[in-house]
């Protein structure tokens, strides 16, 4: 055989070999897998030496805090990190309110609450499947669409290896039936934190086990060999203050003949009058607490983005640290004397987002995510423009985040 026609057939030959690789590698589609951990705070992975979220920093990018929205609270937070807009606009408020119609919001997860298009939804109407495990609005479709794969009820008792075992089962799926996007809420801090305050040691016990799932997780992924199509997120919703000197608005308010429904959460409270009149005699009550600032709609400061009509309250609270809003009852203020009888403190958050102690954690790797990067202060409402980007899908209807990373 002439030399020059042999070499033509091997490199044919080796062409042929490789082109169905190549055509697989290339048919796998974008896989994002967004996780929160709840009440992280943007500093608490310096207090130990991690192996999961070092290695993100490492070989992907860190923030050097994520900023929540007001109120910086687990259920707004994690509404406006899936749809990347604020409370005026995707209109969860609070972790509890009451509407003006008298309709209960309670830790809900009834999808019909939101007014913004959330991340999953968005993918889903864009041809993307979508899992979720435990997400703020997940549990019901909304406005008639939702996550292909969804866990519910919600169930706290749920650990991370539970969750880390369905995600890898997820993308064990074939690949028609395989989600592009996952998201998952996992425990972070944030129990510890409330109980024992953001100093304790046991802060640092708690990011461990966290991080050990997170080992598995990133395990479970070198093992696939999905790096080339997927991308993980790790958010936090808000970070921890330690509190102590707890006002009861209502209380206060009470003692003055004012009426009023007061909704509380720690760094934040909405006031509902039952007398609109005695609007100025509430501030004015409210004005004489070290600590507390009191706003009116129309005075709140546009940064907070916070007041939707039919379901805020006449006046805004907002406490500063070490004050904490609260209506302790007898089995909370015995937990309180107990834990500082043992030198803990306690922990709260829901104040002013702009707070170094409100600021998250944000850390990413894997496909777009250019190694060792260092960004700034990143926003919540990044978060989900950021997903959709990898994604490669526009972000859900009513973001006004920007994306962080733009794969090539």
């Amino acid at each position: 055989m002439i030399p020059a026609l042999r070499l033509t057939l091997v490199v044919l030959v080796l062409a042929m070999s490789v082109w169905p690789l190549a055509e697989a590698r290339a048919a796998e589609r974008p896989v994002v897998i967004l996780l929160s951990w709840d009440g992280t705070r943007h500093d608490y992975p310096e207090r130990v030496q991690t192996q999961g979220l070092a290695r993100m920093q490492r070989e992907g990018a860190r923030a050097e805090r994520l900023v929540p929205v007001f109120p910086s609270s687990t259920f707004p937070n994690h509404v406006s990190l899936a749809t990347g807009t604020y409370v005026d606009r995707h209109g969860i408020i609070d972790n509890r309110f009451t509407d003006r119609e008298g309709r209960t919001f309670d830790y809900g997860n009834d999808a019909s609450w939101i007014e913004a298009e959330p991340l999953w939804v968005a993918a889903e109407r864009q041809g993307v499947r979508a899992a979720v495990f435990f997400w703020v609005g997940s549990e019901t479709d909304w406005r008639g669409r939702g996550a292909t794969y969804r866990v519910k009820p919600f169930d706290d008792s749920i650990g991370e290896a539970a969750k880390v075992d369905q995600i890898l089962a997820w993308l064990d799926l074939p690949s028609d039936e395989r989600p592009g996007l996952i998201m998952a809420w996992w425990h972070g801090c944030d129990h510890v934190g409330h109980q024992e305050g953001p100093n304790s040691p046991n802060i640092a016990v708690q990011l461990l086990a966290q991080d050990a799932q997170l080992v598995r997780l990133l395990a479970g992924l070198d093992e696939r060999k999905v790096w080339d199509h997927t991308t993980l997120i790790i958010a936090s919703d808000h970070g921890m203050s330690e509190v102590s000197d707890a006002v009861d608005a209502g209380d206060l308010l009470g003692t003055r003949d004012i009426r009023a429904r007061v909704g509380l959460s720690g760094g934040e409270a909405q006031v509902y009058l039952q007398d609109p009149a005695q609007r100025d005699a509430a501030r004015a009550a409210l004005a004489e607490v070290e600590g507390l600032k009191t706003y009116t709609a129309e005075h709140l400061p546009p940064a907070y983005r916070s007041y939707f009509p039919g379901r805020s309250g006449d006046l805004t609270v907002v406490a500063q640290p070490p004050r904490v809003l609260a209506r302790p009852n007898v089995g909370q203020l015995a937990l309180a004397l107990w834990s500082r009888a043992r030198g803990h403190a306690s922990g709260g958050h829901g104040y002013d987002p702009e707070l170094p102690d409100m600021g998250a954690i944000f850390f990413a790797l894997g496909r777009g995510v250019p190694s060792a990067t260092k960004l700034g202060t990143v926003r919540a409402i990044d978060v989900a423009p950021t997903a959709a980007a990898l994604l490669g899908i526009d972000p859900p209807a009513q973001s006004e985040g920007k994306a962080l990373f733009t794969p090539k």
